[in-house]
């Protein structure tokens, strides 16, 4: 979505009322949205009326693995990761959500129940569509499905990109690539770099590695400084330097 097709809103929401300025601000969120792709603004503003509003506290859940769907859920602000757990109990992150992302999206719509759960790292605001309503709007705009059926294929090419990572490369090699994603995804904007907020354990569920591994690449970085390791984040200060430097010896 273009800034100017998103320019009318905007100065929509200067002069509106309460309730007008709630919509026009769901539908700047939702032309930017790979969820809303293709749909006009008037559509996005009879979708987004008929949304409500959550929102979810630091480490609350927004569904469980074999929990039944019950919303669609859209991230106003806030990031979210979601998990998978294995057949003897281990914890996988399986992908990171941020502003504008639409939250664990079925792959067929008329499936019962999450194959993964997810858990808001902060707090967030989000939109959500009951799971019938969701069903009324892949009719009335077919399009949305469309958009649902890309989100879903560019995953499975990130999926594949990150199998090949763990069969072929380094594990520095695939920790660099992992932060390069993150920084995209739901990297923050901080003094000095751009800061990512997950532990070294994270890290090292996403790479297929451990936790030590992870430490000591971090700390050989951290002494180069182009990435600052904290407690519960990664700090990074050069994503140039950070991409050419996955592929030395550690």
């Amino acid at each position: 979505m273009t800034t100017a097709r998103l320019q009318p809103v905007r100065h929509a929401l200067a002069g509106a009322s309460t309730t007008e300025s709630h919509i026009a601000e769901r539908v700047v969120l939702m032309c930017a949205s790979a969820l809303f792709t293709g749909l006009s603004q008037q559509e996005c503003v009879e979708i987004a009326s008929c949304a409500k509003a959550r929102t979810f506290a630091r480490d609350e859940l927004l569904f469980m693995q074999g929990q039944p769907v019950r919303n669609l859920v859209l991230l106003q602000t806030g990031r979210v990761k979601l998990t998978q757990l294995s057949p003897n109990g281990n914890e996988v992150i399986l992908w990171m959500n941020g502003s504008g992302d639409a939250v664990g999206t079925p792959a067929d719509t008329t499936a019962c129940s999450h194959t993964c759960s997810a858990r808001a790292m902060e707090q967030c605001r989000a939109l959500t569509w009951e799971y019938a309503r969701l069903q009324n709007l892949l009719v009335e705009y077919p399009q949305i499905r469309n958009n649902i059926n890309q989100i879903l294929s560019s995953r499975l090419n990130e999926l594949e990109e990150r199998f090949r990572e763990v069969a072929t490369e380094k594990v520095a090699k695939r920790l660099a690539l992992a932060l390069l994603r993150l920084l995209k995804q739901v990297g923050k904007q901080s003094p000095g770099g751009v800061e990512i907020s997950l532990s070294r354990e994270e890290l090292a569920q996403m790479t297929g590695t451990t936790l030590f591994t992870i430490s000591r690449i971090l700390s050989k970085w951290g002494e180069q400084g182009f990435v600052l390791p904290r407690r519960e984040a990664v700090l990074v200060k050069d994503a140039q330097r950070l991409g050419e430097v996955g592929s030395e010896e550690y």
